[in-house]
């Protein structure tokens, strides 16, 4: 009985031992320091104390066994607590949103302008603070707080090859219409979508809510009613850098935003047009020139689910992604949308974001009922003033939400007690504060080299 005793406490200590340093490797190779450090200390005190018992008597390592067990089976009754249920409450809003009033069209707007006239002559609640926008520095300009020269060339340069591809989306349909089943086609799509860069894709059936009721930018005229008489969305991600993505809301964040937006819409114009050549139409949606709301299209796709910030949440990646979306009338098979109450759940108890958040526009409180859909609703005008201040497009609550770790074994094993149980996503949130702190900081990253003197 003693030796049984002593072998299942050095199986538990060697174990213990494993994890612990698997944990502060991975951390080193992240780039988590606090984690690291933590990890360190934790293994080298847990092993030192559970490896001591070997040397307790035959009483002694009863007891211990005993605690660990019990231990143990805390730890597994964990996945049967009731606890972490909520309302989902309608997911499809009850009218679309026009186009022209989000805050990334009516900062388009020419002041003195006929549109600029005509728009605050209509909502003249928006105009204040849109014109306070205006006098900031404003998105990668060198002058604001936190960017320079550099980072804003380099980041100008992906937006304006994304605005050069606006005028890609659509194109004309072949004459000769391809005649494959629902199943071919739907795989077909699916593949080329992976082969052209993207991560992962769904499709779905498209509903009015996901699309514009009027054009607030890109082509077409200004104001026009959205026509787009598509059937099926097929939905995208593309993967933005777990690191560049940590240094929000410092310039690199801003130059990895630029390169998956171009990312995005280099997949979903290669894909339309492949769509097109099958003979049937279909439209890509990118930066600048949406039809449809993307978030809500990827997730009605089943790429996941809308959280506390107002983006789509995908299962591994979290919020550190980009979404492109495609509308066809090609014959396709809808992926089912299933709402995802664990992340709902997480985002509700976590508030991580909100509490990182430099400008304050997400907010602390549960969901409310807008539109007709129980959601939290962030407040873009605060938040796209912040980006005119300092020049990036911030993207803090993307680093510090605990979703978006990298995808590997100890973050998916995670992720799988999250998606499990509810007093496990509690515990999960403490140790993700433990292990990287509630206000994490920002990444240091040296993307330039020492710049040379400017020569006059």
């Amino acid at each position: 009985m003693i030796i049984t005793f002593t072998i299942l406490l050095s199986v538990i200590t060697g174990l213990f031992f494993l994890l612990g340093t698997g944990f502060v490797v991975t951390s080193l190779r992240e780039g988590e320091k606090r984690a690291s450090i933590m990890g360190t200390w934790i293994t080298a005190v847990g092993t030192l104390l559970i490896s001591s018992t070997l040397l307790l008597p035959s009483l002694g390592k009863t007891i211990i066994l005993g605690i660990l067990l019990g231990l143990g089976l805390l730890a597994a009754l964990m996945f049967y607590l009731p606890m972490g249920k909520l309302s989902l409450g309608e997911v499809d809003p009850t009218n679309q949103v026009d186009e022209r009033e989000i805050i990334f069209a009516r900062a388009r707007l020419v002041p003195g302008s006929l549109k600029y006239e005509s728009y605050y002559q209509d909502h003249p609640e928006h105009q204040t603070q849109d014109d306070a926008s205006r006098n900031k520095p404003g998105l990668f300009s060198p002058n604001a707080r936190y960017t320079d020269p550099l980072h804003s060339a380099a980041a100008g340069a992906s937006f304006y090859l994304t605005e050069a591809l606006q005028e890609t989306v659509d194109g004309p349909v072949s004459k000769k219409r391809m005649d494959y089943s629902p199943e071919i086609l739907t795989q077909t799509v699916k593949y080329l979508a992976t082969f052209y860069g993207a991560l992962d894709c769904g499709i779905t059936i498209l509903k009015p809510a996901h699309i514009y009721s009027h054009i607030g930018r890109g082509s077409g005229t200004y104001g026009a009613p959205v026509k787009l008489d598509h059937q099926y969305g097929v939905a995208f991600t593309v993967e933005m850098d777990f690191q560049m993505t940590g240094s929000a809301p410092y310039a690199p964040i801003s130059m990895e935003s630029g390169r998956q937006y171009v990312e995005f819409a280099r997949v979903a114009v290669q894909l339309a047009a492949a769509i097109r050549s099958l003979g049937y139409s279909a439209r890509a949606h990118i930066d600048g020139n949406y039809r449809v709301i993307a978030p809500l299209v990827g997730r009605d796709a089943g790429l996941g689910e809308i959280g506390r910030m107002g983006v789509l949440m995908t299962p591994l990646q979290g919020p550190r992604v980009r979404v492109g979306v495609v509308t066809t009338n090609l014959p396709l098979i809808p992926d089912k949308y299933q709402a995802d109450e664990s992340t709902l759940d997480f985002c509700r108890i976590c508030k991580k974001c909100a509490e990182n958040c430099p400008s304050q526009s997400i907010p602390h409180e549960d969901r409310r009922v807008d539109n007709g859909v129980l959601r939290w609703k962030i407040n873009p005008e605060s938040c796209y003033h912040y980006w005119t201040i300092v020049g990036t497009d911030c993207g803090k609550c993307l680093a510090v939400c605990p979703y978006s770790h990298p995808d590997n074994w100890m973050h998916n094993f995670v992720r799988w007690g999250i998606s499990r149980s509810g007093a496990f996503r509690r515990a999960a949130l403490a140790l993700d504060d433990f292990f990287y702190g509630k206000k994490p900081p920002s990444r240091e990253i040296s993307v330039f080299p020492q710049p040379v003197k400017e020569v006059q």
